[in-house]
């Protein structure tokens, strides 16, 4: 029923007004007070009301946030002292699907120990509905974008290198989504912004609500139109942060996760990644004195790494990064704020980005289909381990070498077995990724 971030699907079919009573059952007989808030999807409305309906019939109490992002849902559990978040989203996903991620009091989304009890409790039916003069009650909190502007500015309203983010530009796509905090915090800290699709929409007429370089053509364009210091970009609930540099180019999400992790490491931290990021990252934070902590994919993983002591940062290609000193949830807000403080302290992204030495890194990528991908990972599993010492699986098999490593990967959502090869030189980048193909292509043979 979970996923790696919380329950998403089409609306009507996965995704249900049904579903959403039967989670708030749930999350709600193991609280008082439950918040919930709501991206700007057509469907949010009718699934918050029903998540709403649950909580209340086991007679814990309700703050409804109204439409906000999804950063603001999980801080908004702490602010309000209320026990459990329940967003209602599907993030980056089309206007067509929904979601319900669920958050407790610290910010940091439901781990899998977390969500297993919700799944158990609703499969054996462990609801106890309140009495009739014991439903919980509903109120509205409208506050919750102004409080969290607010914390923003106060948290970024000192540096020690700049006075302040006056002289930056910025062009900001909001892809019709719900991040406008980002652009209400940077304009009261003093930066000029200019927005592009900033009326919510659920949808999504702009653009996909998925903020990538296919995407995002008209930032590119505006960027140097505007003569802009840089262009940010939200996914629909504003949990991711993408750039694009002052000449309008795209900055990868390997690239951005390494600058932000420079920044964010001294010497003797750690700092948390997925399975599947680039080398780059490792050697930038090594070169700072850290060190570098895999993960499964999902931002739930990094969040749980990172709660740990001894870690500043953690981040994933796909813009979700979190700051643990801030919060345990991925704010795309704060990293906007963080990216805008980087190019104020340190200049132009794009002199960021070649001093990090990128094009010294060769990736290869490619999906096969596979009718029972779980059977095919089990072959491959197999060989792999037959033929190599050092194998990592914590998310999928991963063999490293001296010079690069190869990850063989099930995806969550499609007969597809993903491959990734990556090493710092381009031939054993492509010897890599043609062993790994290799052992895939064996496990459909056999199959």
């Amino acid at each position: 029923m979970f996923g790696t971030s919380g329950i998403r699907g089409p609306v009507g079919r996965t995704v249900t007004a049904d579903l959403a009573l039967r989670i708030g059952r749930a999350v709600g007989c193991d609280a008082r007070t439950v918040v919930i808030g709501q991206d700007a999807r057509l469907s949010g409305d009718v699934l918050a009301d029903a998540v709403s309906a649950g909580v209340r019939e086991c007679g814990a109490d309700v703050v409804r946030l109204g439409v906000v992002s999804t950063p603001t849902v999980a801080r908004s559990v702490g602010w309000l002292g209320a026990d459990a978040g329940i967003g209602i989203t599907a993030s980056h996903n089309p206007a067509s699907d929904n979601g319900l991620k669920l958050w407790t009091t610290s910010g940091r989304a439901f781990d899998k120990s977390q969500t297993r009890d919700i799944v158990h409790r609703l499969n054996r039916n462990e609801v106890s509905l309140a009495e009739w003069d014991e439903l919980g009650e509903e109120r509205e909190w409208p506050d919750g974008p102004t409080r969290h502007v607010n914390h923003l500015v106060n948290s970024f309203d000192s540096f020690d290198s700049f006075d302040s983010f006056d002289d930056v530009a910025i062009a900001f796509d909001l892809g019709n989504g719900t991040g406008r905090v980002s652009v209400d915090a940077l304009y009261e800290l003093g930066a000029t912004v200019n927005t592009i699709d900033g009326q919510r929409d659920g949808r999504f007429p702009a653009r996909k609500s998925e903020p990538n370089a296919e995407t995002l053509t008209a930032l590119r364009k505006v960027v140097p139109a505007l003569d802009a210091d840089v262009g940010l970009a939200h996914d629909g609930d504003a949990d991711r942060l993408v750039a694009v540099d002052e000449n309008g180019e795209y900055v990868t999400g390997d690239y951005l996760l390494a600058l932000f992790a420079r920044d964010a490491v001294s010497p003797g931290q750690a700092v948390a990644v997925p399975i599947d990021t680039s080398l780059l990252v490792q050697d930038v934070v090594e070169d700072a004195g850290g060190c570098v902590t895999y993960t499964p994919v999902g931002d739930v993983h990094i969040a749980e790494t990172v709660a740990n002591s001894g870690y500043s940062f953690g981040g994933e290609p796909s813009g979700a990064w979190i700051w643990p000193d801030e919060t345990l949830a991925p704010d795309g807000h704060y990293a906007a704020l963080k990216l805008t403080e980087l190019v104020a302290r340190e200049g132009p992204l794009s002199e960021q980005v070649e001093s990090l030495g990128g094009d010294a890194y060769t990736t290869r990528r490619t999906s096969l289909s596979f009718e029972n991908k779980t059977q095919a990972m089990d072959r491959i599993a197999r060989e792999i381990h037959a033929q190599y010492e050092n194998v990592d699986t914590i998310d999928g098999i991963r063999v490293d070498t001296d010079d690069g490593w190869f990850l063989v990967r099930a995806s969550g959502t499609e007969p597809l077995v993903r491959i990734t090869a990556e090493a710092r030189d381009s031939s054993e980048a492509d010897r890599l990724f043609e062993e790994a193909r290799s052992l895939v292509e064996g496990a459909r043979v056999v199959a």
